[in-house]
């Protein structure tokens, strides 16, 4: 009776456990279709609102391109009537012709004709002289476009060319607006990375160097990390990855294990950590130890690390053009993250070059302003 009653209560245990993770799936799932939702929402109005700014700008350049038009027609139409009256004369001195060649042919010129070449002379003169008249008045050089106003238009569309290059791509202005300072911290960085003074840059060495075996420095992995943590907001830097084959970009927890061979020290291969991976011509993105193979081939000069704490977001981009090159997603964050970066070995002198962070603080900033960091 009592083992009845047990397992009966551990039935009953089973069915609420069943119906708690049974709800929790209904909520994921429409979480997820309100998600969708959302996102198709904000899509369409963005996609609206590039059409009413190209409806804009497709409006203006027929406004323009009319009125362009209307005076080309305009200086046309006045050439034609110069035109017209050059035809005009060159028919009536042809008909003169005409008639002065009948006359001259004939023995006996007809009185109208004797008539109207009884004083040539005179009417040389007055031929002529309607000729120099008219050709005064039909200057081709008379008629022409506003060149100074068409240059003004240019001018006017050269700079609305300008602003608009400069907000796009509008990702990029907003994005950058994200921008934190940042510097890496030495006293993470394992003892074959040399740390500039200004700690914007990490660079391999084949030495190792004799320093202070502390708990937070890497032993194994070829890691450092940032001073600063954040824990809110959205956070933007660019690292510039410049003429090197191998290295590894992300950002991290605190807890990042740091010493030994576990592949967890190493950026992505555990929990802890997200990060993008260049290696032999391919970029990998990784998190708990799984990877994701990213087609790109082109070996990029800068990447942009994004995380936004809202989001619960980490996005690596290629930062000259903010293309996309992979995003997770974490939901929440559990604590601060830091940016941390590997710039692998020399490997024989081809990838020698330092990793560099381009956002970092000026040597004249104040560094008081980092935070602290937690104890290992």
């Amino acid at each position: 009776m009592v083992v009845t009653e047990t397992l009966e209560k551990h039935q009953e245990c089973l069915k609420r456990q069943r119906e708690a993770v049974k709800y929790r799936l209904k909520k994921l799932a429409a979480r997820q279709s309100e998600i969708t939702k959302k996102s198709s929402v904000i899509r369409e109005s963005i996609i609206r609102k590039y059409q009413e700014i190209q409806a804009v700008l497709d409006e203006d350049l027929r406004i323009t391109l009319s009125h362009l038009e209307m005076e080309e027609r305009a200086a046309a139409s006045a050439l034609d009537g110069l035109m017209e009256r050059n035809c005009s004369l060159i028919q009536e001195i042809e008909q003169d012709l005409a008639r002065l060649t009948v006359a001259l042919d004939q023995t006996n010129t007809e009185p109208d004709a004797k008539s109207f070449f009884a004083n040539p002379e005179r009417q040389d003169i007055e031929t002529v002289h309607r000729v120099m008249d008219l050709l005064k008045r039909t200057d081709p050089s008379s008629v022409s476009l506003d060149d100074a106003k068409a240059e003004q238009i240019l001018s006017l569309a050269n700079n609305m060319l300008l602003l608009i290059c400069s907000q796009t791509p509008l990702i990029q202005t907003l994005i950058k607006s994200y921008s934190s300072e940042v510097c890496l911290d030495p006293e993470t960085a394992h003892p074959k990375l040399i740390i500039s003074h200004q700690g914007d840059s990490a660079t391999y060495t084949d030495t190792w160097q004799r320093l202070q075996d502390l708990p937070g420095r890497f032993d194994t992995t070829l890691n450092v990390i940032s001073s600063q943590g954040f824990s809110s907001g959205r956070h933007y830097w660019e690292i510039d990855v410049t003429g090197k084959t191998y290295w590894e970009l992300g950002v991290t927890y605190p807890t990042i294990p740091r010493k030994g061979t576990t592949e967890d020290c190493w950026l992505g291969r555990g929990d802890e950590s997200w990060c993008v991976e260049f290696f032999d011509g391919e970029y990998t993105a990784w998190h708990g130890g799984v990877p994701h193979q990213l087609p790109f081939t082109k070996r990029f000069r800068r990447i942009g690390v994004l995380c936004s704490f809202p989001a619960g977001v980490v996005t690596f981009l290629e930062a000259d053009k903010m293309t996309p090159l992979y995003s997770f997603c974490a939901g929440t964050f559990s604590d601060c993250l830091h940016l941390a970066m590997c710039p692998g070995h020399d490997h024989n002198g081809t990838n020698a070059k330092p990793i560099v962070i381009c956002n970092a603080p000026s040597p004249a900033a104040d560094l008081r302003r980092v935070a602290p960091r937690k104890s290992f």
